[in-house]
């Protein structure tokens, strides 16, 4: 059995019947409690690989392994996001009609927790990310480094056991850049959660601990 959390063997993935070719044969095994940045220039597949990795879509060939497992149906994969995948994305993609309270609760949904745990849990989270204090706030009357604070407490409601992070600084300054990365690698330290980044900020990459180059749908040797 591997010993990774999470494994790809042979992995292409392609668009428009074929003529892009976004992954062209990546393998790659990632730990358990690893922090891993992914880094490359726009194009080179890695938001791409990020995708297949936390089962928001399938390769045109190949495989993604979680716990030596393969995911390929789509049970599989709904299952696999809503149990053991936290996403974190630069757009934040909270639901602009929910309070954040609110926004932190909806991956509950999928695992049927009662209104009043949802809550509770939810508040706790915020708290954790220091917005209790903003809890009933909408998306629109919080800062981008407050609505990204939300944003992880969100992937953080179903106690997952990866965090995956498609440039989560892209949209902040620096100030909050620094502050998310922080809460990030903190969390991944404490949890023991598997942590892949992607990133296009060197200061983040020269960081890492495992630093993964793509470049041209592969991973660079």
């Amino acid at each position: 059995m591997s010993d990774a959390t999470l494994e790809v063997r042979d992995l292409h993935k392609s668009y428009d019947e074929g003529r892009i070719e976004a992954l062209r044969g990546v393998d790659l095994k990632i730990a358990a409690g690893e922090y891993v940045v992914i880094t490359g220039q726009s194009g080179s597949g890695k938001s791409t690989l990020l995708h297949l990795l936390g089962g928001l879509d399938r390769p045109t060939s190949g495989e993604v392994r979680f716990r030596d497992a393969r995911l390929c149906t789509a049970t599989d994969l709904d299952s696999y996001r809503a149990e053991s995948v936290g996403f974190v994305f630069q757009a934040f993609h909270l639901l602009p009609t929910l309070r954040a309270i609110e926004n932190v609760q909806v991956p509950m949904l999928a695992l049927n927790h009662p209104r009043a745990d949802r809550a509770a849990r939810a508040r706790a989270l915020l708290e954790e990310m220091d917005m209790g204090h903003r809890a009933e706030q909408y998306p629109n009357q919080l800062s981008a480094g407050e609505r990204q604070r939300v944003a992880v407490a969100r992937a953080l409601a179903n106690d997952p056991e990866i965090l995956l992070a498609d440039e989560p600084t892209g949209n902040l300054d620096s100030v909050n850049s620094a502050h998310i990365m922080e809460i990030l690698i903190g969390l991944q330290r404490r949890r023991g959660m598997s942590l892949i980044v992607v990133t296009h900020e060197q200061e983040i990459a020269r960081a890492a601990p495992r630093l993964i180059r793509m470049r041209d749908g592969k991973v660079e040797a």
